[in-house]
């Protein structure tokens, strides 16, 4: 990874990039400090501090902690990961949407566009149901205008943070919006060591306190290694092409491969399964629901789907919800790949392009392999993400480390995704970079 860095600082434009991409990390760190005008903070922490152990922890975690300080970027870049689970999910209900998802560059402008303006509607009916919900509680004067300031300019702010990520996927390193939300991540990872610290180590004899923080970071350090060979595998499945006369000349009759990534879906299962398990618990808890001491169905099954809740041996019943997250781990591996790589389209270029792979006849019989192959590595991917993410849940629940640790896993692999992503990505300019620079040669 250093040596990645080292390479592309020594290359003015890839250097360039990168500082535009530190500059706008900058700026979105600087506004998620700028508190709302209008709002009453105090109101907002008291508040978060009656919410410890509920979903808004989740909340909380990916908008770097802008959301207790309702600052100006409080509403960060839920409602766009928000958009994007709505539209994706619509690809498949929508004939239209299908069509526009296969069409290519064109066609993912306008499923961008179409996700630009539902973000916008999301982030009016949040911001607008927090300032009504709350009340003169949550705003310092209760009025129409003010009503409207705060939506206005939380709205806004959720606008210009899904900017800043298009600008750093066209203008810097690339994958904005993961970049943003890795920087918040990393921002209130320092409480959760902090939680780690307090719960374990703290008030033990020397000597045992060195041992427990030993067998932590050994554990920690064996979740970063698993996850890197998780998002890191693949598998290479050998195509061979078959010699054709072109003119007077026999071409053709190379050997070649299609790489298949073990975890294909990279970060998105983990960031879909967790935003829909929180949607249910956030909006209760804006309409003012308490469901930390149900007394009807309705608290039970919130309840059920906050994540602080589960493996706790006092009340096993809530665990169901683990099971659910996981189903939904595996549905959006399966769903994401789904409509990312197309295993009758691949067979049909193989075959259009005079390639088979040994042993598969060309046609449905390759599709059909790759599709087996494919189904076979999303649910090992699906697995391993499963087992990080699980871990901190169990630790939580069965011996009380917080509830914000909950999320450890899930940060964890959101981290060591976009960071291995972004450095893919520089490896890429770099060696583009060195393409030209022998060709103007």
């Amino acid at each position: 990874m250093f040596k990645t860095l080292r390479n592309a600082l020594k290359i003015a434009d890839v250097r360039s990039k990168l500082l535009f991409t530190f500059l706008m990390i900058v700026v979105v760190r600087l506004g998620s400090q700028i508190p709302t005008p209008g709002v009453n903070t105090a109101f907002v922490q008291e508040w978060w501090s009656n919410q410890t152990g509920t979903a808004f922890n989740f909340f909380n975690t990916i908008t770097g902690s802008s959301f207790t300080t309702m600052s100006i970027f409080a509403l960060s870049i839920t409602p766009y990961i928000t958009a994007s689970i709505i539209v994706q999910l619509l690809t498949i209900a929508i004939p239209k949407l299908e069509e526009l998802q296969k069409e290519g560059e064109e066609g993912r402008k306008v499923i961008t566009q179409i996700t630009r303006f539902l973000n916008i509607g999301l982030s009016v009916i949040q911001s607008v149901a927090m300032a009504i919900g709350f009340g003169s509680q949550f705003l310092i004067h209760y009025t129409w205008y003010n009503v409207l300031m705060v939506a206005f300019i939380m709205t806004a702010g959720s606008a210009v943070l899904m900017w800043i990520g298009e600008q750093i996927t066209d203008k810097g390193i690339g994958n904005g919006i993961s970049i943003i939300l890795l920087v918040n991540i990393v921002s209130d990872m320092p409480s959760d060591f902090r939680t780690l610290y307090t719960t374990f180590i703290k008030g033990k004899p020397i000597a045992l306190g060195v041992v427990i923080g030993v067998v932590i970071l050994a554990l920690l350090l064996a979740l970063v290694v698993f996850v890197i060979y998780l998002q890191d595998g693949e598998r290479h499945i050998p195509v061979q092409y078959a010699k054709k006369m072109q003119g007077r000349k026999l071409v053709g009759g190379q050997s070649s491969h299609i790489p298949l990534k073990v975890n294909t879906a990279g970060v998105i299962p983990v960031i879909f399964a967790s935003s829909l398990m929180s949607f249910p618990a956030v909006i209760a808890g804006f309409a003012g629901f308490n469901y930390t001491a149900p007394t009807n169905i309705g608290g039970h099954i919130i309840k059920m789907l906050t994540q602080s809740q589960w493996c706790n041996p006092a009340q096993p019943i809530y665990s169901i919800g683990l099971l659910i997250y996981l189903a939904l781990l595996v549905f959006f591996a399966y769903f994401y790949t789904s409509i990312t790589f197309n295993p009758i389209e691949v067979a049909d270029n193989m075959k259009k392009q005079g390639g088979f792979i040994p042993g598969i006849r060309p046609g449905r019989p390759t599709s059909e392999y790759l599709e087996n192959i494919l189904n076979y590595l999303i649910f090992i991917g699906a697995a391993g993400l499963s087992v990080v993410a699980v871990i901190p849940i169990i630790l939580t629940g069965l011996f009380g480390v917080g509830s914000s640790l909950c999320f450890f896993g899930n940060s964890l692999i959101i981290i060591v995704g976009v960071i291995m992503e972004t450095l893919k990505q520089l490896e890429s300019m770099m060696l583009v970079r060195y393409y030209k620079g022998f060709l103007n040669a």
